[in-house]
């Protein structure tokens, strides 16, 4: 057979570039692909629920639903992880990691910015702490629950928005571009939240991008993790303001607000508030010139299973 006949017809070079680039499948139908799963275990997950489900409280229902979306998202990731040759651990979640020292740095950096956000409003006059509202193992009690609560949501609203999808879209249009778009849909996520106003949705977006700031630094979403786990703690147990308008019995402080909402947060809670966009302000710039090396994602080599 001549060179001249073992070239392939052009048409098929071109089918094959819409689908294929230099590192094999192409980010977005990668990401098409793992939507697809998605949606199939979210539907069979609603099947198989929907009776069990029926006649729990509120509370419940949101701890099955942050844990389910957790588990689906993790199981389509681990799919996909098969056929890209990729370990969890390339999508943010190395498990011998967990729990360790960037997860606590994490929390202890979420809990003293709430802290100083609190602080500041009280300052000025538009929050209160009030009296202590627990007494003995009531304290333990309610701090144990909401903290493993929150542990779950730490898991399953990091990995859900920063996890796969953040990963895959890097990998076509860069990194921060893809954390603008993922974050816009984390900010008006926040839309079926009970008493949600711009400011909360603007915040929760500002939010998420420094959660992104953290698993760019940090090189994975322990740091993220610790960091939403413990600001959520901190607003819903410990000192008893709203998260994102809701309140939930069980918290430590009796604590208020009062005064211009715009400051406040009204009912929506700190989140609702322009000093909180300022905090984060703040929080990206120190976070930015405290942690300069970029260590995620790794490359298109690394990170995948041997």
């Amino acid at each position: 057979m001549s060179e001249v006949e073992s070239v392939p017809p052009s048409g098929h070079n071109g089918l094959r570039r819409i689908f294929f680039g230099p590192s094999g499948l192409r980010a977005g139908w990668r990401l098409l692909i793992f939507i697809a799963i998605l949606l199939a275990l979210f539907g069979t997950k609603d099947l198989i629920a929907s009776k069990a489900m029926h006649g729990m409280d509120v509370v419940s229902r949101f701890v099955v639903n942050q844990a389910s979306r957790f588990l689906i998202c993790l199981l389509a990731s681990w799919i996909m992880g098969r056929i890209e040759r990729r370990t969890i651990a390339a999508y943010g979640l190395p498990w011998r990691r967990m729990f360790r020292g960037q997860f606590w740095l994490g929390a202890l950096t979420g809990f003293a910015a709430l802290t100083t956000l609190l602080g500041i409003m009280r300052a000025i006059g538009v929050f209160h702490f009030g009296s202590i509202a627990l007494r003995g193992a009531e304290i333990w009690k309610w701090g144990a629950l909401y903290g493993a609560l929150f542990i779950i949501v730490g898991f399953s609203e990091e990995f859900f928005y920063r996890g796969y999808a953040q990963f895959t879209l890097s990998s076509g249009i860069g990194f921060w571009p893809a954390a603008i778009l993922m974050n816009l849909y984390f900010g008006v996520s926040h839309f079926s939240n009970a008493g949600e106003t711009w400011a909360g949705m603007v915040n929760a977006g500002l939010g998420g991008l420094l959660f992104c700031l953290l698993l760019r630094r940090s090189g994975n979403l322990w740091m993220p993790i610790g960091f939403h786990m413990a600001w959520d703690w901190a607003q819903t147990f410990f000192y008893g303001v709203p998260d994102s308008g809701v309140v939930v019995p069980g918290h430590l402080f009796n604590s208020s607000h009062s005064g211009s909402v715009w400051l406040s947060g009204g009912s929506v809670g700190p989140e609702g508030s322009w000093l909180c966009t300022a905090l984060l302000v703040v929080l990206w710039i120190v976070v930015g010139a405290w942690m300069r090396e970029a260590r995620y994602p790794v490359g298109s080599t690394e990170g995948r299973a041997r």
